[in-house]
């Protein structure tokens, strides 16, 4: 799961009492954003397990929000986040609901952009400030946020993987990591790729004209 790094001994810098319930928090909402693309107009954030019980007390709210802001950890607006979105006009709902078997500090954003795109992620903040997005709409993934990261929705035939593997060769970009899942045999499949380079929107493009390919998605990694 993901690359250790000094970060996970250390924890990031940050503004909040809590690694796990704050400046996690601020990366689940910034990725949120990233994943989005856009800015939102309309947020709906579900809160579960100890992000519900115990967020509040350590800004979980304020958190999200600014990580949906653009805010970066050490951000010292991050109290204000919330008012800076309502003056952004950005309309904020929080709601608390059990989202099953999950990690207990779990979140469900429900994002609309400012051009209408809508998008559905959650995600969970697994401590020292580290974080594993595990769905994006009706997908599961699981993305850490230190890589970019390609999400491809395919049908499951014989060489499609080696046909987005090839785009990626010919655009110069070196793969670190690859996962490859699929319901059943023949059926849908779902690739996720993550990149030492950036993947640009025309190498993006060229992975939505293989025929078997039904949706692709280049997510930037987390400063």
């Amino acid at each position: 799961m993901g690359k250790s790094t000094v970060f996970d001994l250390i924890g990031p810098v940050m503004v909040g009492p809590s690694s796990s319930h704050t400046a996690g928090a601020v990366r689940l909402g910034a990725m949120a954003l990233k994943i989005l693309g856009t800015e939102p107009i309309e947020v709906e954030i579900t809160l579960h397990g100890s992000f519900a019980e115990t967020g509040k007390g350590h800004g979980t709210n304020f958190a999200l929000v600014a990580g949906l802001l653009g805010m970066r950890t050490d951000d010292e607006r991050i109290p204000q986040a919330i008012q800076l979105a309502e003056e952004k006009g950005i309309n904020i709902y929080f709601k608390t609901e059990n989202l099953g078997e999950v990690h207990p500090n779990t979140v469900k954003f429900r994002l609309t952009g400012r051009d209408g795109k809508v998008v559905e992620v959650i995600g969970s903040s697994i401590g020292g400030g580290r974080i594993v997005v595990n769905r994006i709409n009706e997908f599961q993934v699981e993305v850490m946020g230190d890589y970019n990261t390609l999400v491809i929705l395919h049908q499951d035939l014989p060489g499609v993987v080696g046909q987005v593997t090839s785009l990626l060769a010919t655009a110069q970009i070196n793969i670190a990591q690859m996962r490859v899942s699929r319901e059943k045999k023949g059926s849908q499949a779902l690739t996720i790729v993550e990149t030492d380079q950036a993947i640009e929107p025309a190498a993006l493009a060229l992975m939505f004209k293989l025929p078997a390919v039904y949706q692709a998605m280049a997510i930037d990694p987390l400063g």
